[in-house]
């Protein structure tokens, strides 16, 4: 089946202690796509400026991406620039130049609004309201925010929230959206405000699904070392909506799988600067690790 991804498109400068990466392909768009893309049909719904890249545009149909609802309008791409300490849990932004993604409003062509599996990555979860607005009875939408929505979108993100079957944040955007220290009890909160289905995403320490079927530990994968982990987030809930709309059969009998198979693709992603490992993988790489992960929680 096919997904559709909405989201930033964007082109990042990144700086590490060990190197400097200027206008690199990113955006949760573009990450997002191109994970989900070695499970499933994949169609971006973004914006960029006249100066990006053709290089770009042509490794998104590399990956079978369909760009009919890429907008290229005149202007510049949105920018980002960050900086990376030693320890790269710890980041901060140069500058973010919004360019025109300042008045991006995401529109849908007929072909995409029946697409079965929409991906709702980070943007304002307004925008996310208007591409579900768009839809046509979805079978699985699942929503990726930040924390830069919760201070400043509130009321936008809890009216998505009743919207979406699953959504996805880190350990401590959940608390700071429930306003509770402790995690399973911030999580049974999360479900009262709508969506079936949370997943906490908490870096090289994995994921955590809340589910109907319980609670699921779900590992990174273990890397020797780390380059970037930028969009490392977007892989992951990329990888996760194309391998689960790849598979016949119902979402909670797949989601945890997924899961595991999306913890195999965003390690890729920080395993090199941008996209630049990811869009290098195979799908049976992935699969290789994938089976890695699961003799990792064997007992």
């Amino acid at each position: 089946m096919s997904v559709i991804v909405v989201g930033s498109t964007a082109l990042d400068s990144i700086k590490t202690p060990k190197s400097s990466n200027p206008r690199l392909l990113g955006g949760s768009a573009s990450h997002a796509c191109v994970a989900a893309s070695f499970f499933s049909d994949t169609s971006l719904i973004g914006i960029v400026g006249k100066d990006f890249p053709a290089r770009y545009l042509n490794l998104y149909r590399k990956h079978q991406i369909n760009l009919d609802a890429l907008q290229i309008v005149p202007g510049k791409t949105f920018h980002w620039s960050g900086e990376y300490e030693v320890n790269m849990n710890n980041r901060r932004t140069l500058a973010t130049e919004l360019g025109v993604f300042e008045t991006f409003s995401p529109e849908l062509p007929k072909s995409l609004q029946k697409v079965p599996y929409v991906l709702l990555a980070n943007i304002a979860p307004a925008l996310q309201s208007h591409v579900l607005d768009q839809m046509r009875k979805p079978k699985f939408v699942i929503a990726d925010t930040m924390d830069l929505w919760l201070n400043i979108a509130m009321d936008d993100l809890l009216k998505l929230l009743r919207r979406v079957d699953a959504f996805v944040l880190n350990d401590s955007e959940a608390r700071q959206l429930t306003n509770d220290d402790n995690l399973p009890t911030a999580i049974r909160k999360i479900h009262r405000l709508g969506p079936k289905y949370v997943i906490i995403k908490k870096g090289e320490h994995g994921s955590l699904l809340s589910s109907p079927k319980g609670l699921f530990l779900a590992p990174a994968y273990p890397l020797q070392k780390v380059v970037d982990p930028t969009g490392a987030g977007d892989s992951f809930v990329g990888g996760l909506i194309g391998y689960l709309a790849s598979r016949p059969g119902s979402v909670d009998t797949n989601l945890r799988r997924a899961i595991v198979h999306g913890s195999a693709v965003a390690s890729f992603c920080c395993e090199g600067f941008g996209l630049n490992t990811t869009t290098k993988t195979t799908r049976q790489a992935i699969v290789k690790r994938v089976k890695e992960l699961e003799k990792l929680v064997q007992f």
